[in-house]
């Protein structure tokens, strides 16, 4: 048997026990062998050297988290008791980088998985960038980050934020309001980014005096979009002619942030997405990076994760049973050619005199 007594020093420890012990349940539930009593700044851990090692090493990047200002949800709780890999790719000190930028109250906005501190590099090394994923793994918030970052600095005069106004599934129909109350249902993900980074009084301030910019698509054509940070949001439904329209707006004192998600296209069946042709022709052209995130970098709800994983195994699993169709299909019409062919005939005996 082991016993480890660990003092908390430096953070209050309500913030590490959770409400009501929230948090500290959630280790006690995953390491049930493991006997964990709290009291005051003290941790006592009794029972196999093992377990106690392991709870004691959780605790402490838990605590390192908390000095460091990490997000430390019952989620990121969660996530650290998954596996050593969710620990690594979300909480550790390498991972999470840096602050990009100070949203309101002063809070810190910081990259919280390995991905997301990638996007940040490739963002500062090239002009125009690519940052691919399925939903929920921080894109386009890591993007509006990286935007309000360069205005502050001065980088940029200006942030225009844009996605194309394609309708997910749903047909809202008629909408009622003048140009801007139209297009703001497909915008809003952008303004909700926005306002956990400003201030409602400087928003409003930017989005009058046009130093934040929110529009779909459409309105970037026939622009030239310069000394500004533009994010081009929701990609994949965009038609290559549009994803062309849209990349030759560029100034030559821009920075562009390109997101999408290819496993979620809306557009109409007869409609090919552009951004994968986009992906593959643009990823030898220098100053153009491509980054790809997975579900290994949601920070959405624990769930979401699983989610994803569930839909691309069924993914996987729909497109190997096409595979086999097709295979199946072209297997029975070469049989059927083959069955069509005529037998040569047989050759006539010669007749004596």
């Amino acid at each position: 048997m082991s016993e480890v007594i660990l003092t908390i020093e430096g953070i209050d420890p309500l913030e590490l026990y959770g409400e009501n012990n929230t948090k500290l349940n959630l280790i006690k539930k995953a390491y049930p062998d493991v006997q964990i009593t709290s009291r005051g700044n003290q941790v006592k851990l009794k029972g196999e050297k093992k377990g106690t090692e392991a709870v004691k090493s959780k605790l402490e990047i838990m605590v390192r988290m908390i000095q460091d200002k990490h997000d430390f949800s019952t989620q990121v709780v969660e996530d650290l008791l998954v596996s050593d890999h969710a620990v690594d790719n979300k909480i550790s000190q390498h991972a999470s980088g840096g602050v990009i930028v100070y949203g309101k109250n002063g809070s810190p906005i910081k990259a919280k998985t390995k991905n997301q501190k990638l996007l940040v590099e490739c963002s500062e090394a090239n002009d125009i960038v690519f940052a691919v994923g399925p939903a929920g793994t921080g894109k386009t918030y890591t993007a509006v980050a990286l935007a309000i970052r360069a205005l502050k600095s001065k980088l940029v005069k200006k942030i225009i934020l844009t996605r194309p106004a394609v309708e997910a599934g749903e047909h809202l129909g008629f909408l009622p309001g003048d140009m801007k109350e139209k297009v703001d249902p497909y915008l809003r993900p952008l303004y909700d980014a926005l306002d956990d980074m400003l201030p409602a009084e400087k928003l409003n301030f930017f989005i009058t005096n046009r130093i934040i910019e929110v529009a779909p698509l459409a309105f970037m054509r026939g622009r030239t979009l310069d000394h500004a940070f533009i994010i081009l949001d929701e990609a994949q439904n965009c038609t290559t002619t549009q994803l062309k329209m849209f990349l030759t707006r560029i100034g030559p004192s821009a920075k562009a942030i390109i997101t999408g998600d290819l496993s979620q296209i809306d557009l109409p069946g007869h409609q090919k997405s552009g951004l994968r042709k986009a992906l593959n022709i643009l990823a030898p052209v220098d100053g153009i990076g491509q980054l790809f995130l997975s579900s290994e970098d949601v920070v959405r709800h624990r769930l979401v994760k699983e989610i994803i994983k569930s839909y691309d195994q069924a993914d996987e699993i729909e497109e190997a049973e096409k595979i086999r169709f097709r295979e199946a299909k072209e297997i029975a019409r070469e049989a059927a050619k083959d069955d069509n062919v005529p037998s040569s005939s047989p050759d006539k005996k010669s007749e004596s005199l």
